[in-house]
């Protein structure tokens, strides 16, 4: 649950997005140019945190008054190196913050950290993750959780769309694409497992409402809706012109988080009463 230390939201002074180069970052960045805010966007290309000054580069940038928020990740983490690297990267931020003071830090983690559930997910679940990339977040998070004396958000969304997505990632990202290739839309097996899909302009407003309130704690970033991927295939299949088949193949391996994944949002309503998730079908037509 997030608690709001500014009751009416607030403009920081300046926001810091480490990762604004990717998908969060970039809409993040935006966001805030949109409403005003300032900010300072660092890709790799402005700061490199696998470098060997890494640490010293960020703490000569950082002010007390800023706000700090970290996304820059090497995802989805596929391999033991590519977890190194991404503590590495941690190692850098948590070095900068533990000799520099700033006012707030909102780290963008992923609900891979959790336990796989039957039930609905929420904020409070097992923290227990079965990947790489779920031990990648939840070891980020312990890490800034030991060094942050400023209030810490955590920000945890589930599967992120968008047309700006850079991953060409399974599910709405994908078949996208691929309909707007005039391709046929191949499923892992028949497309059966049930997921939560949150647009990415859902997941800016949050953090960028969390950077105003200067929030703390745990929230995730779901809308509380499930759908198989086949129906978003078919949707998207539909909706191009012409239409594309949509097939599904033999299953390779089991599927992941046995082929469900519910989250309970109230801990978002709760948080931001007058915000609303755009649903799947909204959020397709806007891509």
């Amino acid at each position: 649950m997030l608690t709001h230390l500014n009751p009416t939201p607030t403009d920081p002074a300046r926001v810091v997005i480490l990762g604004a180069a990717g998908f969060v970052g970039a809409a993040t960045a935006k966001l805030l140019q949109s409403k005003r805010i300032a900010a300072l966007a660092l890709g790799r290309g402005e700061l490199d945190l696998l470098a060997a000054d890494a640490a010293i580069r960020l703490r000569a940038l950082l002010q007390p008054s800023d706000a700090l928020v970290v996304v820059s990740a090497k995802a989805p983490v596929k391999n033991v190196a590519m977890l190194g690297d991404n503590i590495r990267m941690m190692t850098a931020v948590c070095d900068a913050l533990a000799d520099t003071k700033v006012a707030h830090v909102v780290y963008i983690s992923s609900d891979a950290v959790y336990r796989d559930s039957t039930g609905l997910l929420s904020e409070s679940s097992c923290a227990e993750p079965s990947s790489l990339h779920g031990v990648m977040h939840l070891s980020r998070e312990v890490m800034l959780k030991s060094v942050v004396t400023a209030p810490l958000a955590i920000l945890r969304p589930t599967l992120i769309y968008g047309a700006a997505d850079p991953h060409n990632g399974y599910g709405p990202n994908r078949f996208r694409r691929l309909a707007a290739e005039g391709k046929e839309i191949v499923l892992f097996g028949e497309g059966e497992e049930r997921r939560d899909h949150v647009l990415i302009d859902d997941v800016a407003e949050i953090v960028v409402r969390v950077l105003r309130h200067k929030s703390q704690g745990t929230l995730n970033i779901a809308t509380g809706e499930v759908h198989s991927f086949r129906s978003i295939a078919e949707t998207i299949a539909r909706a191009a012109s012409p239409a594309v088949p949509v097939r599904g193949t033999e299953r390779v391996g089991p599927m992941p988080h046995n082929g469900y994944r519910a989250f309970d949002p109230a801990a978002t309503y709760a948080a931001f009463p007058d915000f609303k998730y755009v649903s799947i079908g909204d959020g397709l037509k806007r891509v």
